[in-house]
């Protein structure tokens, strides 16, 4: 198929296209790498009577390392995100969680910014997003809003940024000397939605877990913190037994059933997989 007519907008600046949205509202659909939205509009599942590009807006994809964070723009690719050396320093679980987005070809020209703004529950980046509490910056017609992420992921493709405002970037916290991080997810096939999955990460002082976090992903309409799994695995501790935790973690867990699983398989699978994540994490930050 073939999508509804739309007319196509290419601004030179940010505040170019945050006008168009203002302008156009609810016929107004912003592109970043079109991986999500592009097939959704050739099977009519969506339809907008106005484009607005991003790719053609200057200074959208800078990495940027400062006062111990870092800031991904919107528009950086995934492929790129994955390679960078910057982030795998920095913020290691991002490049670690991006070679389970899809395909090479997809990350190529999908785009973090692109994948946090869609909100799949199902999507890694969310998830990593809500377990490392990035800030995400939205830039509207009264300037900058920043939103902590435990704040942006309202249901299965919707946040809290407004109509006329855009993913301009994404700040991730850099964690200390001593941290591990690690995602495991369950897909049908390699590159398929995950039917399940949870990232972690931990920062371990001897025997002692002095930070953790621990979020999933594919196990409801949005990502899910796990507040009760981290102060399990604080209590504890970095030789303690992980499967107790990862029970703990996945027991705040409600997933509904559809044709891929049941919500009770989901649930098992998901304190496994917090147990297998927590182990390389903890092995990681030991080495």
């Amino acid at each position: 198929m073939k999508p509804s007519r739309f007319e196509y907008h290419a601004p030179e600046r940010l505040d170019e296209a945050v006008g168009l949205l203002a302008t156009h509202g609810f016929d107004a659909k912003i592109l970043a790498g079109g991986q999500s939205l592009v097939p959704m509009l050739s099977l009519r599942l969506a339809s907008f009577a106005h484009l607005v590009d991003l790719n053609t807006v200057g200074g959208l994809d800078s990495i940027e390392r400062t006062n111990g964070h870092l800031r991904i723009g919107a528009l950086v690719r995934q492929a790129t995100a994955e390679h960078d050396t910057t982030i795998a320093t920095a913020t290691p679980l991002i490049a670690k969680a991006i070679p389970h987005i899809g395909h090479f070809q997809i990350r190529n020209r999908g785009t973090v910014g692109g994948s946090i703004a869609h909100a799949d529950p199902a999507s890694e980046l969310p998830a990593v997003a809500l377990a490392l509490d990035a800030t995400i910056e939205a830039t509207g017609p009264g300037g900058v809003r920043e939103i902590a992420a435990n704040g942006f992921f309202e249901s299965t493709w919707e946040t809290t940024l407004a109509d006329d405002e855009i993913l301009a970037a994404v700040r991730f916290p850099v964690w200390g000397a001593g941290s591990g991080f690690a995602i495991e997810e369950v897909a049908r096939r390699h590159g398929d939605f995950a039917l399940v999955g949870a990232v972690c990460g931990v920062t371990v002082d001897g025997d002692a877990v002095t930070k953790a976090a621990i979020a999933f992903f594919g196990v409801g309409p949005t990502p899910v913190r796990s507040g009760d799994g981290e102060a399990a695995l604080l209590a504890t501790g970095a030789d303690g037994d992980l499967a107790e935790v990862g029970r703990a973690a996945a027991a705040i867990l409600t997933p509904n059933d559809d044709l891929h699983a049941s919500g009770a398989y989901r649930k098992k699978v998901a304190a496994v997989l917090v147990e297998r994540a927590l182990t390389r994490a903890i092995e990681e930050a030991r080495a």
